[in-house]
């Protein structure tokens, strides 16, 4: 069984608004295997970030139990922080310092060669733009600087609230790129995002939560794949989800089709309404993502949710 670097049981974090209790996170079990890139997917005010703060110790739990690296947090936290690189919010350098000129400074005030400098640089792909001030960089560009200087220490586990938010579509595509990168290098990546897209594009598994609950998690091919789906347009979608309902087939009405899920062969759908006088305008599979899986655990008035960059306020 793979070790758990992240594990949460009850987690549950209350704050007064207002004269009422405002729930940011009700009773979240969280688990979070080693290696590879695990997304972090909620809609906005779902209790991401609380959730991420939690862990590093930056706000106190209500309630619940946390353990990273099987090691207790907040109170055991000293004893694995060294293991962990975070960043959780917008990073800050010295503008009219070049990257390497940040990095160096932070790595000698946390006892590391300056040799590190050059390898954490290699890995988020800045080698040859690491002499370029600071204030000059791109968005994405900044964002890379501030993983690399969460790498000087060689972390295990690191964590990335939003990466990507405010960047253009080159910049997200660098910062895909570093990620997978890490994650195939074997640092346990724990990617939290609103962005139904660029999570599945990124990572090996995923944890979906919702009002700071756990709806679903598990490896981001097997929550995709569920169960067969087929659109299928008739001349008659009442008659024909009627016949359908007969022939121990689940249709339901979708604006101008039925979506059928069935184990069984789409053949099954034809005879059924074959069989019945109705000539089928339409029959084609229905491709899962990772959004319609989060729709059909939320429903459709699952506000915040996001399938391209946006400004993340969890």
């Amino acid at each position: 069984m793979s070790e758990l670097v992240i594990e949460t049981h009850g987690l549950r974090k209350t704050f007064k608004s207002r004269g009422q209790t405002r729930v940011a996170v009700g009773g979240l079990d969280l688990a979070v295997p080693a290696g590879g890139v695990h997304g972090f997917l909620g809609p906005n005010g779902s209790g991401k970030t609380t959730t991420i703060r939690m862990l590093l110790g930056l706000a106190s739990a209500t309630s619940g139990e946390m353990r990273l690296f099987g090691t207790p947090v907040p109170e055991r936290l000293p004893e694995v922080i060294g293991r962990i690189g975070a960043v959780v919010e917008s990073p800050k350098f010295a503008p009219n310092f070049s990257g390497r000129q940040n990095l160096l400074l932070l790595s000698r005030s946390i006892g590391e060669p300056d040799s590190r400098v050059d390898e954490a640089l290699a890995q988020v792909s800045l080698t040859g733009r690491d002499k370029e001030h600071f204030r000059g960089y791109s968005l994405g560009m900044k964002q890379r600087l501030a993983i690399a200087a969460t790498l000087l220490k060689k972390p295990d586990l690191l964590i990335l609230d939003e990466p990507t938010n405010g960047l253009d579509p080159a910049g997200i595509h660098e910062i895909r790129e570093t990620i997978r990168e890490l994650g195939a290098s074997g640092v346990t990546v724990l990617l939290s995002s609103h962005i139904l897209a660029e999570v599945q594009q990124v990572c090996d598994s995923v944890t979906i939560i919702g009002n700071g609950r756990m709806l679903a998690s598990g490896n981001v091919t097997d929550l995709i794949a569920g169960v067969p789906t087929w659109r299928v347009v008739a001349p008659d979608l009442a008659v024909a989800q009627a016949v359908l309902g007969d022939a121990g087939l689940t249709a339901r009405i979708d604006d101008d089709a039925l979506v059928v899920e069935t184990e069984a062969d789409s053949a099954e759908i034809t005879r059924a309404l074959a069989g019945a006088g109705i000539h089928l305008q339409e029959l084609t599979p229905v491709r899962r993502d990772l959004e319609s899986v989060f729709l059909q655990l939320t429903g459709a008035d699952a506000l915040g949710v996001g399938t391209s960059t946006g400004t993340a306020a969890a």
